[in-house]
């Protein structure tokens, strides 16, 4: 069930701490790989006081994905020679209060089972071995249900979870035979990753009305709220794409 033989950490603790002290500090930092999310991109933005449109274009690049139907957004690392992540400051990271889902999990990642015989996502968490890694080595101990808290990662993993369900309904190539870059890819790239254009599009097109949402939901995404805009986003897609019964027409 596990990949390479993986055992899942269960309610057993680990060893690990990370600060300037450990001799690999920032090691990890460096020739990254790192998908970064929806919600991660929605928090470094507003981090950073630009719009997502900005962050797209210094931050990201594009990479195939996990399906061959919609690309993967990647973080772009600094063009030095150690081509290191381009929130290293000199004491470490400048963002941390609001760093990507990948670097508040680690040394742990994560795994969901959405075909549990449970009725409901199962989700599990692995220890990584990364050699050049110290921080096994400190005295600090931790739970799973800890580390979550401690991280601040339990919103994080439900707004990541809503993603994974659009996600799965990109893998089923809902594209209505378009090619590659069509309308409905280019709207869907807008809605997950572009917050500042879709809020542009949902005002100039006047999605909103087409739907009855409650007042609370309504008032949160006429205020400029976000994340509020970015859930109504994925259930118009899943609704749109997948014929899911995610919103309520007027």
């Amino acid at each position: 069930m596990f990949p390479n033989g993986m055992v899942p950490l269960g309610t057993s603790t680990f060893r690990f701490a990370c600060h300037p002290g450990v001799s690999c500090f920032t090691a990890c930092c460096r020739k990254l790989d790192m998908f970064l999310y929806p919600y991660d991109i929605l928090r470094l933005k507003k981090r950073l006081n630009v719009s997502s449109e900005v962050f797209l274009q210094n931050h990201t690049r594009l990479s195939a994905g996990l399906h061959p139907y919609f690309p993967a957004v990647m973080m772009r690392m600094a063009d030095n020679d150690e081509q290191t992540c381009p929130f290293l400051g000199e004491q470490g990271c400048v963002v941390y209060a609001d760093r990507p889902s990948a670097c508040r999990t680690y040394p742990l990642e994560r795994a969901v089972d959405r075909a549990s015989r449970r009725g409901r996502p199962q989700e599990y968490y692995f220890l990584t071995d990364h050699p050049y890694c110290r921080g096994h080595e400190e005295s600090a101990t931790h739970s799973v249900s800890d580390w979550l808290r401690e991280q601040q990662l339990l919103h994080y993993n439900v707004m990541n979870d809503l993603w994974a369900e659009v996600d799965t309904v990109f893998a089923g190539n809902p594209w209505r035979g378009e090619g590659v870059a069509g309308r409905w890819q280019q709207l869907a790239f807008m809605v997950c990753y572009n917050i500042d254009a879709f809020r542009n599009f949902v005002h100039e097109s006047g999605l909103l009305r087409r739907f009855r949402l409650d007042k609370a939901r309504l008032r949160l995404i006429n205020h400029g709220d976000d994340e509020a805009l970015l859930k109504f986003g994925f259930d118009w897609l899943r609704q749109e794409l997948a014929g899911l019964p995610t919103l309520c027409a007027k």
